[in-house]
Parts: structure tokens; C-alpha cells; sequence
């Protein structure tokens, strides 16, 4: 594989990178405070074609694949990751639920929408009871006609509360659940019986909104299924394959951010008469994080790779997530280390990007989750 970029992914990375200096590096602090994304913030991106960057051209998106997803969620993560999330929510896990699992009509109906950002979406799997394990979920759509009725409850969902449509998961043969008994629905902001329950208070990436959502006697029509009846666990899990590697590219720009403030900083402070990069200490703390980003840097891209040239990659997906968030967990502990008692201080961002780290090793598949994954894929394929 020749990891050079391509032109398009490389105008793709210039745009993403000037429109994060420009309107989220200074958005950020706001953010933080407030724990709230404007929708105009969303609008913008969509305006520059970053919303529909891995739709296909064919349906209104600029065709760039996962590669093109992670180059932009790595570039917005280095500005805020509470807006990386909430725009991967729309970008990654959500519109790419509807590409792969989506009829034909319904990747005309929604995708192009999606691209252009007048349709936000979000991606529900997760309950109470039902986070590592989906297939123990307790949300059930039950036929009534030609109708379905959803009733249940999913929690932290990544802006349920501002997507326009959401995809959701539910029990449809209980004796089957994930082995063809889960199908997935497109939800609509506004129907009847469908609420928005509490948002959480988190540690870290406080400004993307995560919050519960309620299905009482949710009335669906048949069209608003999402591909087969008990195909909703293979939909799921295809797209969570193409989220983990996003999420990856998250953990890219956060450790990169971070990695570029300790380098800087190291430069600039002084101890004993001279830089703490001097001292082989700090040198060998800067060596270790700029390893493990290589290490992450290549995996994420060849996997997009893989994935966008149509090769099985659920395996090596798995390995990236697991590999790019406990290494980011070491990289911004580095970075608090280096910086010192400015470090723990809130008046440094290094503190912020501290926080927003460690939920990675537990949402889109924890890390015993990924274990569990590589270890089966080992087994039955070899290694």
C-alpha cells in the first residue's frame, strides 16, 4: 500500500485543518463552559462538504471514503473532541448505518440530505443493561399490521437530542436476538412517543450532548425499516466496524494536540538552568508518545484503507481502536507529566484533552470488547 495521500485527501485534510483554526480552536472554550455545540457550528461544516465527506458522490457526498472520514476527524479533534464526536455521530456511525444497511430508496431519501447536513442523525444501540452486550437489549418492535410499535429505552446516545433522525435498535424475535433477531428503524425527531430523556454529566467531552432516549408505543411504518427484518445486529456491528476506526482517528488528533503543546513546552520551561527537553527523563517520555502516534497513524490509515478498497477489516478495526486508545491514555498522561502542576490546571488545555481521553477505552466497544473481537477472529481465521 502507498500511504502518500491522494490529492483529494490532501485538499480534504487542508480545509478541515483551516476551518479548525478558524471557527473550532476558538469556539472551544465556549464549548467547554457552556457544554453546548451550536447547530450553526454543524451548519459550517456542512456548507465546505466536511459532513458528507464518506457518502458516495452518487448520493450528494464527496465519495471520500473512511480515509476521508479520519482525515477530517483527526484535523477536528485537534480542535475540540466534543465536536469531533457530535460531528461523527452525524458523519461516521450515524449516516453510515444507512449506507450499509440502507435500500437503495432509502440511501436516495436520506444520504443526500445527510451530506449536505439538513438532516442530523444519530446512532442508537446502547441500553442500560445492554452496552458490551447489544444482544441482551430489551427495546422490542412488535408487528401490529402492516405497522411496527417500538417500545423501550437507549442510553448515551451521542446527540440523540439534536439529530433529525435516529437509527435505532430493537428485539424483534426474542428467542433469535442477535443471531436474526434484532432489526433496525429510522426514527424520526418529533413522532409520537418518541422523548428525550436526561443528558449526562461527563468528565470529558463536555460538550457533545449524551442522553437517553424513550420509545413509548412508537408507531412505525414498514418503510421505516432499516434493511432486512433480523438483519439489525449485522447492520450494527458493520457499522460500528467503520466507527471504531473514526473514533481511532480521534485518538489520533487529541494525541497529536497533545504531543505538539508537551514538545512546545518542554522547548520553553526551564529547570536546573536549562529546557526540560534537555533532561533525558522528559526526552524519553517524548520519544515514547511519538512511537505510539506512528504506530496509530499507520493503523488507522491502512485499515481505512482496507476498508474503503472492500477488504474484510472487522479484525483489524478492532486492533486499531484497542492499540489508538489505550496508547492516546499513556500519550496525555505523558503530557500532564511533562507539563507539570500546569498540567492538572484547567487553565491549560492539556488538563481539557486529559478528560476527553478516557472514555475512549470504554464507548464503541470497550477494551476487553476489542479483545474478545481480535481474539474470536483469531481463532476461527488464524492468525
Amino acid at each position: 500500500m502507498d500511504f502518500q495521500f491522494s490529492e483529494e485527501l490532501t485538499l480534504v485534510r487542508d480545509l478541515a485543518r483551516d476551518f479548525t483554526d478558524q471557527v473550532v480552536r476558538p469556539a472551544s472554550p465556549r464549548i467547554e463552559t457552556t457544554h453546548t455545540i451550536e447547530r450553526s457550528l454543524l451548519e459550517s461544516m456542512a456548507e465546505i462538504g466536511l459532513m458528507g465527506v464518506a457518502i458516495p458522490e452518487r448520493y450528494g457526498g464527496s465519495g471520500l471514503g473512511e480515509m476521508g472520514l479520519c482525515v477530517v476527524m483527526e484535523e477536528i479533534t485537534r480542535g475540540d473532541f466534543s465536536v469531533a464526536v457530535t460531528f461523527g455521530a452525524h458523519a461516521s456511525i450515524g449516516a453510515m448505518s444507512v449506507l450499509v444497511g440502507g435500500t437503495e430508496e432509502q440511501k436516495q431519501r436520506y444520504l443526500p440530505d445527510m451530506a449536505q447536513g439538513k438532516i442530523l442523525c444519530a446512532y442508537a444501540l446502547s441500553e442500560a443493561n445492554a452496552g458490551s452486550d447489544p444482544g441482551a437489549m430489551q427495546t422490542r418492535a412488535v408487528r401490529d399490521g402492516a405497522d411496527w410499535v417500538l417500545s423501550g429505552e437507549k442510553v448515551w446516545i451521542t446527540a440523540g437530542d439534536v439529530a433529525d433522525v435516529v437509527t435505532v435498535y430493537a428485539v424483534t424475535d426474542p428467542e433469535k436476538r442477535a443471531k436474526g433477531g434484532i432489526t433496525a428503524f429510522l426514527l424520526p425527531k418529533g413522532v409520537k412517543g418518541f422523548s428525550v430523556g436526561k443528558r449526562e454529566e461527563k468528565m470529558g467531552q463536555r460538550g457533545s450532548s449524551t442522553v437517553t432516549l424513550v420509545f413509548d408505543e412508537v408507531r412505525l411504518s414498514d418503510a421505516q425499516r432499516l434493511g432486512g427484518v433480523g438483519d439489525g445486529f449485522k447492520i450494527a456491528m458493520g457499522t460500528l466496524d467503520r466507527g471504531r476506526l473514526a473514533l481511532s482517528a480521534n485518538c489520533l488528533g487529541c494525541g497529536k494536540e497533545a504531543h505538539g503543546l508537551s514538545v512546545s513546552y518542554a522547548k520553553q520551561r526551564e529547570t536546573f538552568g536549562r529546557a526540560i527537553g534537555e533532561h533525558q527523563a522528559i526526552q524519553w517520555m517524548l520519544a515514547d508518545s511519538a512511537t505510539e502516534l506512528y504506530a496509530i497513524e499507520s493503523m488507522v490509515y491502512r485499515t481505512a484503507w482496507m476498508c474503503d478498497s472492500g477488504q474484510v477489516f472487522g479484525r483489524e478495526s478492532a486492533m486499531t481502536k484497542l492499540y489508538a486508545t489505550e496508547a492516546l491514555d499513556r500519550i496525555v498522561d505523558r503530557a500532564v507529566q511533562i507539563h507539570g502542576g500546569m498540567g492538572y490546571s484547567s487553565e491549560f488545555v492539556i488538563e481539557k484533552l486529559y478528560r476527553d481521553a478516557r472514555v475512549t477505552r470504554i464507548y464503541e466497544g470497550s477494551s476487553e470488547i476489542q479483545r474478545l473481537v481480535i481474539a474470536r477472529d483469531v481463532l476461527r481465521r488464524g492468525g
